[in-house]
């Protein structure tokens, strides 16, 4: 069943078997506020299980970069807007992340990593990536960072 995230009234529909709930709730809600903010397009998730296509592309471009995760991924989120496909995935430690492609040719591809205020750094990342903070009203402290996608990935 999906979800449009509300960014007003954060929620922890969705969410509730993580340990930091509320602060994933927050993440969720902050990225629900930049598509709103962005694009004027709602933010809408849905539960991990009914779209195992999108783990199965997120796990083809983490592999880029030899990354597997062993947290549960709660929420699967996917839209395309202005020529570029947004896909998200919320694991259950508090982990986000997004996966920005551009469809044209020599666009930006990247993949953001993002930690939910209060979650230890994956082992899956330790020491592999520096993360940078950022103050949200909505999430608290969260710790980002990125890498650059180099393979193709638009199937």
């Amino acid at each position: 069943m999906s979800y449009q995230v509300d960014f007003k009234a954060v929620s922890t529909q969705g969410l509730e078997s993580s340990p930091v709930a509320s602060a994933l709730a927050g993440l969720r809600a902050n990225e629900a506020r930049y598509f709103w903010n962005k694009y004027k397009v709602h933010f809408v998730t849905e539960p991990a299980s009914e779209r195992p296509e999108l783990l199965d592309y997120v796990e083809r471009v983490l592999a880029e970069r030899d990354l597997h995760f062993a947290a549960k991924p709660l929420e699967v989120s996917q839209l395309e807007v202005d020529g570029i496909r947004w896909t998200h995935v919320f694991y259950e430690d508090g982990l986000g992340i997004n996966i920005l492609y551009t469809l044209a040719e020599g666009g930006k591809r990247a993949v953001g990593l993002k930690l939910s205020d209060g979650m230890a750094v994956p082992a899956e990342l330790e020491g592999k990536f520096k993360f940078a903070r950022q103050k949200s009203k909505l999430a608290g402290t969260i710790r980002g960072s990125y890498f650059v996608i180099k393979g193709e990935y638009d199937d």
